[in-house]
């Protein structure tokens, strides 16, 4: 990721909780970034530019997305099952809405890889794309905000200093 000049440093292992805050940040961006583009550049061939975006967004979604949703699920929530009752349903509704997710995301990337291929996109295949877009959009506005207010305070009042190390160190190692 290019550096912003003032913008906060991404967090590290040592706070886990804030490195699944800043890959939200990106996945909004991201996701902002397919928005724009099929709603821009509907009708017509994607320049150079809106190409490399694009390939750039999809990437981001199939390499990282995965592994955010491994630690979100095999690091925080079994933590939070165990120790909070209170946020399972919350929990559960999260981990239906990452597999959504994937789906939409694998559709989202073979429709713009047949723009891209075939210097558009026509018919039931751009309102289809339109349609996915606007799926994940709305999914991740709700989710993230349900992590970032609900989930990740719970996870964070619940880590202690050892805890928060050792779901550091689970993160690193999916990166290995």
């Amino acid at each position: 990721m290019p550096v912003q000049i003032g913008a906060k440093p991404d967090s590290g292992f040592d706070d886990p909780i804030g490195m699944l805050a800043d890959c939200h940040r990106r996945i909004e961006r991201f996701i902002r970034i397919l928005s724009w583009v099929a709603e821009r550049a509907e009708g017509r061939t994607l320049s150079g530019e809106e190409t490399e975006a694009v390939e750039a967004a999809l990437k981001y979604f199939q390499e990282s997305g995965p592994r955010h949703n491994k630690d979100e699920e095999e690091s925080i929530f079994p933590r939070l099952r165990s120790a909070h009752a209170a946020v399972m349903v919350e929990v559960d509704r999260l981990e239906g809405e990452h597999q959504e997710t994937e789906a939409l995301h694998k559709e989202c990337a073979e429709l713009y890889a047949r723009w891209i291929a075939e210097e558009g996109l026509h018919g039931a295949d751009r309102t289809r794309l339109r349609a996915v877009v606007t799926r994940l959009e709305r999914i991740y506005r709700e989710h993230i905000r349900l992590e970032e207010d609900v989930v990740f305070p719970c996870a964070a009042r619940l880590l202690d200093g050892s805890a928060t190390a050792k779901v550091g160190a689970e993160f690193k190692a999916r990166r290995a």
